[in-house]
């Protein structure tokens, strides 16, 4: 297996990493199973956030005693000061250790820096200057805050989607983090579920020096991604056709939840609601199947497909198209929730 170093953090890895977003899916039990199982199979970089209610503290649980032999990458959502610092005291509280590898800024909406009037930066170099995080990250979905994050030089590291589905201004970005000697963390590789295909998401990752973090809640899915250890699948042109059909097919269908579409003309939360069959899965689904996001999703019933929303759209989505085909999927999937 490829190991790749994350920019000027010196951190190397094998490019073959865990993502605990879906661990929250499963009791704990089942969690610490996986990710010891991910350990022994040769995994050592595993990314998790505090937004992913007790993902933490089964990634916790799991390595309690083992804090030499991985990486730890967690995340906040803090946007002040004092929210930074209460989140990571929680967060090395449940992760059980007194040190976080790449503590980042989780899906930021700007650019943060020293001396803006928000204190944030201050206080991640704080916190890095007294020991609690060691490199200091950051995650965006948004792509023109992600080239300018690039090119402030301020982070180790930047979490962006990245997948075979991806056009020429996110290799761009893949790219420039290379150049700027930033570790580029490729978060959705399978593009939130759409792509099915191990061996060519694996194949076509290790053109880049980014280190995927492949999210997984079961076995089998993990199993696949250990395979890769023995062996490590080549681009060819089998694969090659694989991945062309795909963006012809999929490329459409893929919402990175950026949110340069809003605000749409009727209300409708299109970020959201545009990859509800990602989020409804991927995610402890009860939060999603709610009253509050039952009438969000109905609100697809009112579009009127005035298209502003696509004029808007930096990945070209058709962007009704998308929300009608996510609004049956999200009743269906409601329908047989009922019935349980």
């Amino acid at each position: 297996m490829k190991t790749i170093t994350l920019g000027r953090t010196g951190i190397t890895v094998p490019q073959n990493a865990f993502g605990a977003l879906p661990i929250q899916r499963v009791d704990q039990d089942t969690a610490v199973r996986l990710l010891r199982m991910a350990y022994d199979g040769g995994m050592r970089f595993f990314d998790t956030a505090r937004a992913y209610s007790d993902s933490e503290e089964k990634v916790g649980a799991a390595f309690d005693g083992m804090r030499d032999k991985i990486i730890l990458a967690t995340k906040t959502h803090a946007t002040t000061p004092e929210d930074l610092w209460r989140e990571l005291e929680t967060s090395l509280r449940t992760l059980r250790t007194d040190c976080i590898d790449i503590y980042q800024l989780h899906c930021a909406k700007q650019c943060y820096r020293p001396g803006d009037g928000t204190g944030l930066y201050e206080a991640l170099q704080e916190a890095k200057a007294q020991g609690k995080i060691l490199h200091i990250g950051i995650t965006a979905h948004q792509i023109g805050v992600a080239e300018e994050i690039v090119a402030s030089g301020l982070y180790e590291t930047l979490q962006f989607p990245f997948s075979y589905l991806a056009g020429d201004r996110e290799i761009a970005l893949v790219r420039a983090c290379e150049a700027a000697g930033m570790g580029f963390i490729a978060m959705k590789g399978l593009a939130g579920g759409l792509l099915t295909n191990a061996e060519a998401c694996m194949a076509f990752m290790q053109q880049f020096s980014a280190l995927p973090i492949w999210g997984i809640q079961r076995e089998s899915e993990l199993r696949q991604w250990l395979a890769f250890f023995d062996r490590e699948p080549e681009l060819t042109p089998e694969l090659e056709a694989v991945i062309e059909a795909d963006r012809k097919s999929l490329a459409g269908e893929f919402c990175r939840g950026c949110g340069y579409c809003a605000p749409c003309t009727v209300g409708i939360v299109i970020n959201q609601c545009a990859r509800m069959s990602q989020m409804v899965r991927r995610a402890p689904s009860a939060a999603w199947l709610n009253e509050h996001w039952q009438a969000e999703m109905a609100k697809i019933d009112e579009c009127v497909e005035c298209g502003v929303c696509m004029t808007r759209c930096p990945y070209g989505l058709e962007i009704p198209r998308l929300l009608r085909k996510n609004l049956a999927d999200y009743r269906s999937i409601l329908a047989g929730a009922t019935r349980i």
